[in-house]
């Protein structure tokens, strides 16, 4: 009986000893993840006064992808949503067209009253012909509605294509987001089965032309450039990007009527918020910003204060274009983010000028946490 027991001992013990054994080979198996960068002082290749460029930032990576924000137009998701966002970099918008499903029936002069609502920065309440400038594209209400199964119930869109970059001279101090108005266009979006149809013209003409877009799951977004029918190479593969550099619509309110109205910010970086990049903001005492950025830990992160509903927790937050010395980056704060793999990094921004005070030259430093 003795022997018995000890034996049953012996079993009992040896069951736990594997088991503790077992789970300590998981965890060293299992090492903590580590973004592949230590850090690093970045100069996105905005393009100087003009900012001709779209920067799209890889914190993990260390890298960054530039793209003319003037090469497209539209923006078609490849996710199972069938949204289309537009080109708010190039001051894009779009209105519908009542009770037109005919392309080829809409003229100048049946969307003559909708040409002056059509508009972007010009002091009017026209939020609802701009995307969501909070990036929440997937349920917004605003710009090109979500693409219905039925074609009748998808109109025809008049779309104001914005400007063309800015092509003269520049000085010190001042920024020129826009060139020459490129006028008016309609389009018609529908399904094409898991893809989409695009109808296009110009508003006088009386037959359209046609392009269909694939979905491609590895990107955001299809883009296309209206002006040549063709696909442009704009953001990155849709976890290979944290934050936009770029020229970009907001909404800012008008004090002449309260009401919200579209506006142009330059200078602008927006978070990849369809990825699931949050951010937010730290707030110090003025000129402290780099003495408390230096000192801030991983555990002195606040997950409560990631803001997960809008692209521009730095937007234009991270500059002043109204301080002493005119154009100048805020020294009183600095950014905390959470990319799409889980890494923390904290953001400091060092300049928006160049040495000769010509805007478009950022410069931030970043380290993961």
């Amino acid at each position: 009986m003795t022997f018995k027991i000890f034996r049953n001992t012996a079993l009992a013990m040896a069951f736990i000893l594997l088991n503790t054994a077992v789970s300590c080979i998981r965890e060293d198996d299992s090492p903590v993840k580590l973004p592949p960068i230590k850090g690093a002082i970045l100069s996105p290749e905005v393009g100087g006064a003009t900012e001709p460029n779209q920067v799209w930032i890889d914190l993990s990576e260390g890298s960054m992808k530039t793209s003319r924000r003037d090469a497209w137009d539209q923006g078609f998701y490849c996710g199972k949503d069938f949204r289309v966002i537009l080109n708010s970099s190039v001051m894009m918008a779009a209105g519908k067209i009542e009770n037109a499903t005919d392309i080829d029936a809409v003229t100048p002069k049946l969307t003559e009253e909708l040409q002056e609502k059509v508009q972007v920065a010009n002091f009017e309440p026209n939020a609802q012909y701009i995307d969501d400038p909070a990036g929440n594209y997937l349920t917004q209400t605003t710009g090109i509605a979500a693409i219905k199964v039925n074609d009748g119930e998808n109109p025809v869109y008049l779309i104001n294509i914005g400007h063309r970059l800015y092509n003269g001279p520049t000085s010190p101090g001042s920024v020129y987001t826009m060139g020459d108005s490129r006028g008016f266009m309609k389009i018609r979006v529908l399904r094409y089965g898991d893809g989409y149809k695009i109808q296009y013209a110009q508003l006088q003409d009386k037959t359209h032309k046609e392009i269909l877009v694939t979905k491609n799951s590895d990107y955001h977004f299809k883009f296309l450039n209206l002006e040549n029918g063709s696909f442009g190479n704009v953001q990155p593969e849709k976890k290979k990007w944290d934050l936009c550099y770029t020229v970009f619509t907001n909404l800012t309110n008008n004090p002449a009527n309260n009401m919200l109205t579209s506006y142009v910010f330059s200078d602008s970086v927006l978070g990849n918020l369809l990825s699931g990049v949050y951010a937010y903001h730290v707030k110090t005492a003025p000129g402290k910003a780099e003495q408390e950025y230096n000192a801030f830990k991983k555990e002195d992160i606040k997950a409560s204060e990631f803001v997960s509903n809008d692209q521009r927790v730095i937007g234009s937050n991270w500059r002043t274009t109204t301080g002493p010395n005119g154009a100048e980056v805020f020294t009183d704060r600095f950014y905390i983010l959470k990319d799409a793999d889980g890494f923390y990094f904290k953001i400091r921004f060092l300049r928006m000028k160049n040495s000769e005070e010509y805007r478009g030259f950022p410069q931030f430093e970043y380290q993961p946490l």
